[in-house]
């Protein structure tokens, strides 16, 4: 019997020493990949949306949907790609803060009704507009779609996980992205998944993920691309970018950072398709800034 020697003994050791570098190097660039990214202005926004918390490309009518968060009327806006406001539509329901909308393969919107900024909001709701009421100019009644958070024992709650800015629908389901407010933990988002389906959910957590720990890190839109192969979270200065995930844990694959180019209140990102994608901030009148629709290309 042959023994190996010393030196095939050292070969392998440090080929296995390599070999674990190039997995952890290889981890660590597929979740901290960053790039910089130039905004691109492509219009101002009405004054009516200068609190525009929500905007969901619609390609049936080649304009954006929009809305303001809480405050604000209950409507919704289709806005065009210059600014102009297309549609009002009212909706028979209060904003008591609504953060987001979305849009299904057939053409429902879905308005999130889940900002929840003291984390003591019992009432967490999704309201469902049906395709056909898109063109109505009557006031529109919705389907409600109700959830918690199985997590949340108290109210407020002691650790404050349970506001929300971004979610999307998804195959039949509502995909739900948390906005931390612990200050420790600003970057730090959950993901839930509810049935879109009538009834009060029980929210399921599947994963979570830190972006960075300033107050500008906090995630605030989400939507996914056409092709379901991308998942894009927007927060104050950056969009993070989500590829390559197994089934609906979409921060189980790669993720890249595009840095923008300034910080302002973005609340608000869509996929126009897989490659263009929209945002827009509210307004600062003290700064004279924000109240832009913004565009940027994939690579």
């Amino acid at each position: 019997m042959t023994f190996p020697s010393i030196k095939n003994h050292r070969l392998i050791y440090y080929f296995c020493v390599m070999k674990k570098i190039v997995l952890i190097c290889c981890f660590l660039l597929s979740i901290g990949c960053k790039q910089s990214m130039n905004l691109e202005v492509t219009t101002k926004l009405p004054k009516i949306l200068e609190e525009v918390s929500g905007i969901q490309y619609s390609e049936k009518e080649n304009a954006f949907w929009m809305l303001n968060d809480s405050g604000n009327k209950p409507n919704i806006y289709l806005v065009s790609e210059q600014g102009e406001i297309l549609r009002e539509l009212k909706i028979n329901q209060e904003n008591d803060d609504w953060e987001d909308i979305t849009q299904d393969s057939q053409g429902n919107l879905y308005i999130g009704n889940f900002g929840n900024n003291a984390n003591k909001r019992k009432n967490l709701s999704i309201f469902k507009i049906n395709v056909s009421d898109l063109s109505s100019s009557k006031k529109i009644n919705t389907e409600v779609i109700e959830f918690f958070y199985p997590e949340q024992k108290q109210f407020p709650a002691k650790k404050m996980y349970y506001d929300t800015e971004g979610f999307f629908e998804w195959n039949g389901f509502l995909y739900i992205f948390t906005k931390s407010r612990v200050k420790s933990e600003i970057g730090r988002t959950f993901l839930y998944r509810i049935p879109n389906k009538i009834g009060n959910h029980p929210a399921k957590r599947i994963s979570e993920f830190t972006t960075c720990p300033g107050r500008g890190c906090w995630i605030t839109g989400a939507d996914i691309s056409k092709d379901g192969k991308k998942v894009v979270l927007l927060n104050h200065s950056s969009a993070w970018l989500f590829e390559d995930f197994i089934d609906d844990d979409f921060f189980s694959g790669t993720a890249i950072e595009y840095s923008f180019n300034h910080s302002s209140q973005k609340e608000s990102i869509s996929f126009k398709n897989n490659k263009l994608i929209y945002v827009a901030d509210e307004d600062e009148s003290s700064t004279n800034r924000g109240r832009n629709l913004y565009l940027f290309k994939l690579n």
